[in-house]
């Protein structure tokens, strides 16, 4: 059995846990020390139980809480070293480079790193097995390439970012320079590109979608619910969100 819930998606924190047996991973920690210890409780989770921090890129709603949490609960943490170099706070308890065209393993869970166009430093994302079902994580990432649907073309759930309507962005309040940012090749995905991911890939063997990293300021919960439908070719009240206040509660595949 593999299992997965979110901590909180979205610009003020992001943090995943994935387990299988004994073994329990947090994708990310973009939270302080206290709040992520309170969101890993909700999830009936002993921060002591962690078995590895894995980092996807050292942006701070991603990364900020890694350092303070690895060095409390002496918690090994993974990342490529371009990542490493990049993060403000990098005094871990212990350190393990990866490559991210290359599959490592950490006990139970076996996890498949892959590039993604981003203005960060060597961010990847990543697919999660536990030999039987697949995770797929894709967030922060501007363009949809080749090696994305290469690696996620047939998983078993997939956690899709849906961070923007493009037409709420063009007129919202963001400065002329961050609309650019978000908005370019190596910033985030909009709601039609999420659409046409999931147009190109094989979706039969999904379990669960869920859209991930939403912008509280350039979309709504309802577009981003119409987006993945409308990729899935279902209707909105099959998808779901996560939230930044509460991510989602455990999913199972199984």
């Amino acid at each position: 059995m593999l299992r997965f819930a979110s901590l909180g998606s979205g610009s003020k924190g992001n943090a995943t846990l994935v387990e299988s047996g004994k073994t329990r991973v947090l994708i990310d920690c973009g939270f302080t020390l206290s709040e992520v210890e309170k969101r890993l409780w909700r999830l009936s989770c002993n921060p002591e139980d962690l078995s590895a921090i894995v980092v996807t890129h050292e942006h701070g709603d991603h990364a900020n809480g890694v350092g303070r949490l690895s060095r409390r609960f002496r918690i090994p943490v993974y990342s490529s070293v371009g990542t490493f170099n990049s993060i403000r706070d990098n005094d871990f308890a212990r350190f393990q480079p990866i490559n991210i065209h290359q599959a490592f393993t950490i006990q139970d869970l076996e996890f498949t790193p892959f590039p993604v166009p981003h203005d960060a430093r060597e961010p990847c994302q990543l697919v999660i097995s536990d030999g039987q079902w697949r995770l797929g994580l894709l967030t922060d990432t501007g363009t949809l390439t080749p090696c994305i649907k290469e690696h996620l073309y047939e998983v078993d759930a997939l956690l899709l970012e849906c961070n923007y309507d493009a037409r709420l962005l063009e007129t919202g309040p963001y400065h002329y320079q961050l609309k650019q940012r978000v908005a370019s090749s190596f910033g985030h995905l909009a709601n039609g590109q999420a659409t046409q991911f999931l147009q190109q890939i094989n979706t039969t063997k999904l379990q669960h979608i869920i859209g991930m990293h939403l912008s509280e300021q350039n979309n709504l919960p309802d577009y981003a619910k119409a987006a993945l439908a409308e990729g899935l070719n279902c209707e909105a009240h099959e998808v779901d969100l996560a939230c930044q206040a509460k991510g989602f509660d455990w999913r199972v595949l199984e």
